[in-house]
Order: structure tokens, then C-alpha cells, then sequence
């Protein structure tokens, strides 16, 4: 069965950064399309990024377009996030997300996810 697992959230000073990892399991992630979504309280989950399978295209959301990167580990498992520069507003739960014909930064495409990890943006 198709699994992801988040990790690398925690409370980081404005400014700092960190790296999301989303391991996955149970199915083949070269052929999937991998996505980062973030969700703050009282908002609704929105697209960060996005690593499309069939070309390698990664795609960011103006808010932290400069600032993040995806990339897709050697071994193809695990898909990283790294955030550099975090602002207070970066402060949500963020989940990885697997979809294996669509790549898009619109939650609702993607039918498996993560449990998602909590990051913190606070001095």
C-alpha cells in the first residue's frame, strides 16, 4: 500500500531554514508525482511545491518561490523540501502528497498523503 512518511519539522528562528524529507513506500515514487502542501490553523491547505515524474519539472508557489526547494533523493524514495529564509507566515503542518498522472499544486488531485509535520517559525 502507497505510504509516505514526513519528517525535519520543528521550531526554527525567523530567517533559518530547514529540510522536510517524505519517505515513501508501497509503490514506485519515479513514476509518481510528488507534492508539498502546507496547512495553518484556520486556512485551508494550500500547494507549496510540486516534483513532476514524467520531466523532472518542479513547480513553486509565488509565496515561496526563491526560498524552497524539492528535490528527489538518488534513491528515488524520499523527495525533499528545503526551506531557507522561513518567515512567520511559513509556520503550518506540511504534508507530502502522491498522484500518479496529474502534478499540480491543487490539494484535491492528490489521493494519497502523509501525516504530515509540524514546522514552527518563531524567535
Amino acid at each position: 500500500q502507497v505510504q509516505l512518511v514526513e519528517s525535519g519539522g520543528g521550531l526554527v528562528q525567523p530567517g533559518g531554514s530547514l529540510r522536510l524529507s517524505c519517505a515513501a513506500s508501497g509503490f514506485t515514487p519515479e513514476y509518481y508525482n510528488i507534492g508539498w502542501f502546507r496547512q495553518a490553523p484556520g486556512k485551508e491547505r494550500e500547494g507549496v511545491s510540486y516534483f513532476s515524474s514524467t520531466d523532472g519539472r518542479t513547480f513553486y508557489a509565488d509565496s515561496v518561490k526563491g526560498r524552497f526547494t524539492i528535490s528527489r533523493a538518488n534513491t528515488k524514495n524520499t523527495v525533499y523540501l528545503q526551506m531557507t529564509s522561513l518567515k512567520s507566515e511559513d509556520k503550518a503542518v506540511y504534508y507530502c502528497a502522491t498522484e500518479a498522472s496529474i502534478a499540480s499544486l491543487r490539494p484535491n488531485v492528490y489521493p494519497y498523503w502523509g501525516q504530515g509535520t509540524q514546522v514552527t517559525v518563531s524567535s
